[in-house]
């Protein structure tokens, strides 16, 4: 048995072209025939929405400026910290890398009712 030939998706004027051929069909449908499909391990077709969405608008000219690299993966930066149940307090590496502060860098604590405040040691 042959292998199925995968072509390439349309991109660009044909794109454009196909979508204004066939408006008002379904959306669905439309992808399909622009060739945004996949296959899923169990042999099942997969329609890729979001891949046929972001060159539709790269073929009409919009362009999304990248967010910057911040260097680092995961979540964002809050800005709160709580207690951990055996009482500790953990300030993250995000904030530690944020002030510049590096290993054995020492700090006076300040307590009040609501707040803490770490003031540098220089």
């Amino acid at each position: 048995m042959a292998a199925k030939k995968k072509s390439q998706p349309l991109t660009g004027q044909a794109l454009q072209d196909k979508v204004k051929e066939m408006q008002g069909a379904d959306k669905k449908d439309i992808a399909k025939a622009c060739g945004y499909i996949s296959q899923t391990k169990g042999d099942r077709e997969r329609i890729n929405l979001m891949a046929f969405y972001s060159a539709l608008l790269e073929a009409e000219g919009v362009e999304f400026e990248a967010a910057p690299d911040k260097g680092s993966r995961g979540r964002e930066a809050s800005y709160k910290a709580s207690v951990h149940k055996n009482g500790n307090l953990l300030i993250g590496a995000t904030y530690t890398k944020e002030m510049g502060l590096e290993p054995g860098d020492e700090f006076t604590l300040k307590l009040s009712k609501r707040s803490i405040t770490l003031t540098r040691v220089d």
